[in-house]
């Protein structure tokens, strides 16, 4: 034995190896290979010698667990109780305690490491997983899940595989939903964002603050990815099966954020209460109502740090669907949501969405809302990516009956005006929008036959003061084709309100009948 142990770990045998962990298991009297089966768990051993060694050592750390000392009060009971210091059996619990500990850190590394093979890394993740449900006294061990999910968002390198494999096998169980928001809620408070330093204070290397930016966006989008492939919430339904990890549920003994949830549990059903061995174990009807909390909490930390643009377009475009509707209290959102608006340009039409849902569904008032929307009417909108569901909205937005008749003329002229100057497509579109605006606004009629203030008529029809709308291959507008000598509209404007759009006439709409596209002629 003791030749075995003299050789370097690179020239053990995988035989060999597997005796080691054979007589671990056997007795107490070879505890001593106990740090040599750890030293195989490396990202640079030969994956047959790492899955050998995880083989033997989770079976012998699933034994003896249950009797093993907290982590977290290892070193206050030894200073405050000297007696057990000269315990033999709290000193070999301590020991086993803290080889544990290098276990789960071992295994993180490997988890981690860019040179581990698929394979491997599915074997020691399913590993790992299993001292996450069991580890903690039957109880969900939140404390290695959070240590896991600290080491996969400040990794120096991407480790997609790993946040796929974790998003794709576990994120069903609403336990590990749970506390994977309180991780993330943790983990984006700890990420110090005032100390990285900016592109003004770089040294002269000029290479600390880019590599501390770089290394900030790149835990950014690792939470970002955990965060957005998390479900969401379910409706609260006692009587839904909620897929547990943990067999014995959540215990409300660990921290904080469990203490909270005991406080919060109803009366049950007495059958269920007699099932159940530990008075901690929270009902599912629990779990749900706070599981949106702490989504909540979740979204809105992360929703707080400087996201990259990219990052930012990706969660402007999905949160009126997948976080809104989930929140506890939506309107919280809407500082980020008006000071994305305010920003102007793509970011401010792809705030619309959920703005347009906080201001509708959940009485959010934005005095600035179509000032800002009215400011968005430019030839470059009708290039974006998400340009149709915008018009959607605009439509939406100015479908009121209460729309006061200023507004409603300063949207239809600045569209109007917007016809002559956008790609066929965008003609269409507009014709669509201002039938609609015209025909939801009556009051606004008198854009289609106008009046100079010298009593020149500007149409020489009667009945023309209504706008008709043609087939679904092309509409056109009727209005009169005499020309006005002067248009009181300043297109440069950006406040509706002294736009003057009452005064001036849709008459480019009469232009579009001379258009050199058919579909927007006809």
């Amino acid at each position: 034995m003791a030749s075995i142990l003299a050789q370097k770990p690179k020239k053990t045998k995988l035989k060999e190896l597997k005796t080691l962990g054979q007589q671990l298991l056997s007795s107490r009297a070879h505890i001593n290979n106990l740090p040599l089966l750890l030293t195989f768990i490396s990202p640079s051993s030969p994956p047959q010698h790492v899955l050998e060694s995880l083989l033997s050592l989770q079976s012998f750390f699933t034994t003896v667990l249950p009797d093993l000392p907290p982590s977290s009060s290892l070193t206050k009971r030894r200073r405050l109780d000297d007696s057990t210091k000269e315990d033999p059996e709290f000193i070999y619990r301590t020991w086993l305690r803290s080889k544990f500990d290098e276990f789960i850190t071992l295994l993180i590394q490997v988890l981690l490491s860019p040179d581990t093979e698929e394979a491997l890394r599915e074997l020691v993740l399913d590993s790992f997983m299993e001292f996450v449900k069991l580890g903690n006294g039957g109880r969900f061990y939140s404390a290695i899940y959070h240590k896991l999910l600290r080491g996969i968002v400040h990794s120096g390198i991407p480790v997609e595989f790993l946040s796929e494999l974790l998003a794709s096998n576990y994120f069903k169980y609403i336990d590990i939903r749970y506390f994977t928001f309180i991780s993330m809620e943790k983990l984006v408070k700890a990420l110090d964002i005032k100390d990285i330093p900016d592109e003004k204070t770089v040294g002269e290397d000029g290479e600390s603050g880019s590599q501390s930016r770089e290394s900030v966006e790149l835990s950014i989008h690792k939470l970002h990815y955990i965060i957005s492939h998390i479900p969401p919430p379910e409706g609260i339904d006692e009587k839904f099966e909620y897929e547990m990890w943990s067999g014995s549920g959540l215990s409300s003994k660990e921290e904080h954020d469990q203490k909270e949830l005991s406080k919060l549990q109803k009366a049950e059903d007495k059958d269920r209460k007699t099932e159940k061995r530990n008075t901690d174990v929270l009902s599912p009807a629990t779990i749900a109502k706070k599981m949106k909390l702490k989504f909540t909490k979740a979204w809105i930390s992360f929703l707080r740090l400087p996201m990259p643009v990219n990052i930012y377009k990706e969660v402007l475009a999905t949160l009126h669907q997948t976080v809104i509707p989930y929140l506890s209290n939506p309107i919280i959102l809407c500082d980020f949501l008006t000071r994305s608006y305010d920003i102007g340009g793509v970011i401010s039409v792809m705030a619309l969405s959920s703005l347009f849902i906080l201001v509708t569904q959940h009485g959010l008032e934005y005095p600035n809302f179509y000032e800002k929307l009215y400011a968005l009417l430019s030839p470059s909108i009708f290039m974006a990516k998400h340009k149709a569901k915008f018009f959607q909205l605009l439509d939406s937005c100015l479908k009121s009956p209460l729309l006061p008749a200023y507004l409603a003329a300063a949207f239809a002229k600045k569209l109007s005006r917007l016809s002559v100057s956008v790609p066929p497509s965008g003609a269409l579109v507009i014709i669509a929008l201002i039938h609609n605006l015209l025909r939801r606004h009556p009051s606004i009629n008198c854009l289609v036959h106008k009046e100079d203030g010298d009593g020149t008529p500007k149409d020489n029809s009667k009945d023309e003061d209504t706008v008709t709308k043609a087939d679904d291959s092309g509409s056109c507008t009727e209005i009169s084709h005499k020309r006005s000598g002067i248009d009181h509209f300043n297109n440069e404007e950006s406040n509706p309100i002294k736009s003057n759009a009452m005064r001036s006439s849709l008459w480019e709409i009469d232009t579009l009948r001379h258009h050199y596209c058919p579909p927007v002629s006809r």
